[in-house]
C-alpha cells in the first residue's frame, strides 16, 4: 500500500501545491481542514480516493490525532496573518504547531515538515513573529528531526500579495503602501512545495531552511514591477510610518468594536511591526540551493496570473499586436 501524508491546512495557498506534489509522487494525501466541503477541489490532484479532504480543528487534540492515524508523514501549513476570534496567533501558530508535533511523536510518525516564516523571532515586538518562533521551538522539541521551512513572501496564482495590490490599482491613480523601503525576497509557491516534498520524502536534512527567490527588492520596487506586468500607470505612495500606524490602529479598533464582524483585512498594527524588518533569507542559512532547487524568477510567473488586471485583460497582447499592423 502507498504511503500516507496528512497535510494540515492542505487546501491553503501553499498546502494545495504540496498536496498536488505528494499525489504525483504516488502518496495518499489526507488534507486536514476546517471546512472539507470547501476543499473538494483537491480531490482531482490524484486518482479516485487518493486525495481526501477531512475535517480537523488544530485547536483540539482528538481532532488532530484522528486525521493523523496511520500517517507516515505530516506537514503543517496552518498559519494566519491576522487574528480573528478564537484563531489567535498563539492558538494557531504556537499551540497548534506544538499539538501536531506532540501527537506525531506519540503516534510514531516518521517525518514532519513545518511551514514557518522568515522573521520568526522569540524577541520580536510582533506577535506573529514571536508565535512563529515559539511554534518552531515546540516542533523541534517534540520532533527534533523535523524540516522547518521559512519562506519570504510567497507568490503564485492564488497569492494574497500581488493579487491584492493589483486589484487596488483599479480604484484610482494612487497605490498607497506602508514600509515602502522594506526588502523582500519573493519565492515561488511551487518551489516551497518542492522543498516540503523533499522533506516528506526524507531527501532534505533536518533543520531550518530560509527560502527566497533569486531577486531581493524593496516593497516599492515590487509594486513597480507589478505595475509593469499589468500595464497600468499608478503613483506608488509610501505612507509615513506614523500615518500607517494611525490607519492600522483605526482598522484594528473597528474590528474590535464590531466583535470581529468587520475584519481588518487591510493593515493591522502587528503587520506594521513586521513590515519594519526586511524579509530576506539570512546570511549563512540553508536555502533552496541546499535542496538542489533552482529558484523561479518572479517576472517569469507574474504575467501568467496577473494578466486579468490589465486594462484590456486577456486581450491586452492581441490589442498590442494589432496596433503594430496599423499603417
Amino acid at each position: 500500500m502507498s504511503k500516507l501524508v496528512t497535510i494540515y491546512g492542505g487546501s491553503g495557498f501553499v498546502g494545495r501545491y504540496i498536496a498536488r506534489r505528494m499525489a504525483k509522487a504516488g502518496w495518499r494525501v489526507r488534507v486536514a481542514v476546517r471546512r472539507p466541503n470547501e476543499a473538494m477541489f483537491v480531490k482531482p490532484y490524484g486518482a479516485v480516493g487518493q486525495v481526501e479532504p477531512v475535517l480537523c480543528n488544530i485547536r483540539d487534540d482528538a481532532s488532530v490525532a484522528a486525521v493523523m492515524q496511520g500517517a507516515d508523514a505530516v506537514v503543517n501549513c496552518v498559519g494566519i496573518l491576522a487574528e480573528s476570534g478564537a484563531n489567535s496567533f498563539s492558538a494557531v501558530q504556537e499551540e497548534g504547531a506544538a499539538r501536531i508535533a506532540r501527537i506525531a511523536a506519540g503516534q510514531g510518525v516518521a517525518r514532519m515538515v513545518h511551514l514557518s516564516a522568515i522573521g520568526a523571532d522569540a524577541a520580536s515586538d510582533s506577535a506573529y513573529a514571536r508565535t512563529k518562533a515559539a511554534g518552531e521551538e515546540a516542533v523541534l522539541r517534540h520532533m527534533p528531526d523535523a524540516v522547518i521551512l521559512r519562506p519570504s513572501i510567497v507568490f503564485g496564482p492564488e497569492d494574497q500579495f500581488f493579487n491584492r495590490f493589483a486589484a487596488m490599482t483599479r480604484m484610482g491613480p494612487f497605490l498607497p503602501i506602508a514600509a515602502a523601503g522594506t526588502l523582500f525576497q519573493p519565492v515561488y509557491v511551487d518551489d516551497v512545495a518542492h522543498a516540503a516534498e523533499l522533506g516528506v520524502l526524507g531527501q532534505a536534512a533536518p533543520g531550518i531552511y530560509e527560502l527566497g527567490g533569486p531577486r531581493v527588492a524593496s516593497f516599492r520596487e515590487l509594486m513597480e514591477t507589478m505595475l509593469g506586468v499589468i500595464q497600468r500607470r499608478r503613483i506608488v505612495i509610501g505612507l509615513p510610518r506614523w500615518m500607517a500606524g494611525i490607519m492600522a490602529g483605526v482598522l484594528d479598533m473597528v474590528q474590535f468594536v464590531s466583535f470581529g464582524l468587520i475584519a481588518n483585512g487591510i493593515l493591522t498594527r502587528d503587520q506594521l511591526r513586521n513590515l519594519a524588518r526586511d524579509n530576506v533569507a539570512g546570511e549563512g542559512m540553508r536555502g533552496l540551493d541546499a535542496l538542489g532547487i533552482a529558484p523561479t524568477d518572479l517576472e517569469a510567473v507574474l504575467p501568467d496570473y496577473l494578466w486579468k488586471f490589465r486594462p484590456a485583460g486577456q486581450y491586452a497582447e492581441l490589442m498590442r499586436s494589432s496596433r503594430k499592423l496599423r499603417p
